[in-house]
Parts: C-alpha cells; structure tokens; sequence
C-alpha cells in the first residue's frame, strides 16, 4: 500500500513534449518550478499523486541489462543526486521525445517532479515522478463588476484527472525500482508507448499479478478452452467462472492443487486445464505459481472481466449468479427452438 500523507513535492520541472513523428517540437525550459507557494504545491500534490492508489506495481526492465533502460539510468543520477534534477529531466524529456512519433500521440506537458517521505509497504523513501498532460478542460470564469456579472472562459489542466504518470520509488533498485503507473487517456496501440517504449517495465512478482494472472488463466481456459474439448453449455461455462471468482474471494492464499480439485473438479478437465496452463504461460511468457496469497484488489479488478450474462437471441439477457442446478437447458421439437427452464422462489 501506499500512503501519502506526509509527502512534500520538493523539487518540479516542466516541458513541453511535441509528437517528432507529426514534426512538433521539444521545448526546454531553463529552470525549476517556483513552489513557494504553498497553495501551488498542495494543489501540485493532489494532481500528481492522488490517482495512485492501486497495489499493482511494476519494474523499470531491459532485455540485457537494466542499466541501459534510459528511465532507470536517469533516475538512478538523481537518487544518487538531487541536484541533478534538471539535467536528467532534459534527459527524460528527449527520451520521451523519441518515443513520441505514433500519429494519434497528444503533445502535452511533461512534468518531472521529486517526492520526499513516501510510506510504501511501511518504508519512508524518496520517489521521482514523471507525469504528461494531454488533455485541456474549458472552465467559466464569472466575474463581478459593480451590481453586473460576466461569463468568461479560458482553458487549463483540470487537477481531478491526470493523463499519464508514474511513480519510481528508491527502493528495489537492482531489480529496477518499485514502480507505479497511471494511464487514463490511451486505450490502442499508442497506448503502449508510455508503459512499454518509453517506460520499458515488467510486472512484479508479488500477489497482485500472481492473482491477476492465474485469474486470467482461469477464464480463458473456460472460454477459449473447455468448450473445444468438452460438450458444455453457456451456462455450465458461467457457473465455473463464478466458482473460479468465489475462490478468489473466500480464500485468503491460493494453491492450485485445491483450486482445480474444489473448483474444476473432474479428473479429465483437470488434465485439460493443466496442459492448458503450460501453453497460456508461454504464450503469456509469464510464470503462473502454485502458491501466493491472494490480492483482493487485483480480485475485484479482474472480476469485471468475467462475464455472468446469458445472452439468448437478442430477446433476453439471464444473469446466472448461484445455483447452477435451478436452470436446465433444452430442446423444444415442436418449435425446433432451445429453452432454459429457470426455477426460483420469488418474483422482485
């Protein structure tokens, strides 16, 4: 978890990061933020961390050698010295540049900014963080002037919605920093060019993503999987992605062995699911591990990916929630049509 109550912005530099590939510019600017007001600097703070909040961290990575990931060789300068600030945030700036060449890259502006006294997983450490803007707001200006009002307007960053940021934490530094991400406008391709070509990072292994990632092995091998190899209906793949889900909620610590034989239960869809596993890690080129203490947010995250809805034609819509056992499937001759036949207690 993350806590920061007692953050100081202590240091700020500001860019402005052009798209290459549309032949916008790079301006550089000459000197710091001024934060001495302390208004400034609290609304700078609400801004820039506020929207970190999740438990899902990652690591600054290279193929090689993490030393020339650019970020990581950046930040370590400034770690190992603040007064570096400004010529590794030039630095960052023209790396940023570089990866900036995607036609739909917004131009915006690019803050680098130094925190003191984080409280990450209970340690206080110093953090640097990178943040862009893309997006402007319209905001009304209404002034008075004697028993008169007028209405003006003018466009600005609004504070309440950061487009792109990340957070490096000093701590975890040989394997590439502790490393938080924000990323609220890109949903393509040009989305991967802040968390893969500019950031260049790679999950850590700890009970977020291990949760996140057996969760996502869970559904796929329902709904890509079982249906190829075994006669299953719709419904019958509903009720094994809610027993999958309720695992994950009723246990405090995953092991594989109870899931398959609680959850998945006969012994030849055990044997599909495993072999099934073998193919999604590589595919994935990720390790799925037998043991790990489950992350509740990384649960509740994942859970809007599983799909509980039946959708029949397009007359109805069945949410399966519970018991499997009060619908049943089948064929009607007479209409040569299929129905499900649905039992409850009450009518809301």
């Amino acid at each position: 978890m993350i806590n920061f109550e007692k953050t100081n912005l202590s240091k700020l530099l500001l860019h402005r990061i052009g798209n290459k590939g549309n032949g916008e510019a790079l301006n550089i600017s000459k000197k710091e933020i001024n934060l001495t007001d302390s208004n400034l600097r609290d609304f700078l703070i609400k801004y820039f961390i506020y929207p970190f909040k999740s438990e899902e961290f990652y690591k600054l990575h290279h193929e090689s050698d993490i030393k020339l990931n650019e970020v990581f060789a950046y930040a370590s300068e400034i770690f190992n010295n603040s007064d570096s600030l400004y010529q590794q945030s030039v630095n960052l700036a023209k790396h940023l540049y570089e990866q900036s060449t995607h036609p739909k890259i917004k131009s915006g502006e690019f803050y680098v900014a130094y925190f003191k006294d984080c409280i990450v997983e209970g340690e206080v450490i110093d953090a640097i963080g990178l943040f862009k803007s893309e997006n402007k707001d319209t905001f009304l200006k209404v002034l008075q002037t004697n028993d008169n009002f007028e209405i003006n307007y003018e466009e600005g960053i609004n504070i309440n919605k950061l487009d792109k940021g990340c957070l490096i934490f000093n701590t975890e530094r040989e394997s590439g920093y502790l490393v938080s991400i924000v990323d609220n406008v890109s949903k393509g391709h040009e989305a991967q060019y802040w968390k893969d070509d500019y950031l260049h990072v790679r999950p850590r292994n700890d009970n977020y993503h291990n949760t996140q990632n057996a969760l996502s092995l869970c559904k796929n091998f329902v709904v890509d999987k079982l249906p190829d190899e075994f006669d299953v209906s719709r419904a019958d793949q509903i009720d094994l992605l809610n027993k999958s889900v309720n695992f994950f909620k009723e246990n405090e610590s995953f092991n594989m062995s109870d899931f398959t034989q609680e959850v998945i239960r006969q012994p030849e869809m055990i044997r599909s699911f495993n072999d099934y596993r073998k193919d999604f890690q590589d595919m994935r080129q990720l390790i799925i591990v037998d043991d790990f203490g489950i992350s509740s947010q990384a649960v509740k995250k994942q859970q809007r990916i599983f799909k509980s809805v039946l959708k029949l034609d397009k007359n109805f819509h069945i949410y399966i929630h519970g018991n499997r056992e009060l619908i049943e499937r089948g064929y009607d001759e007479a209409t040569g049509m299929n129905y499900y036949k649905v039992y409850f207690k009450e009518e809301n």
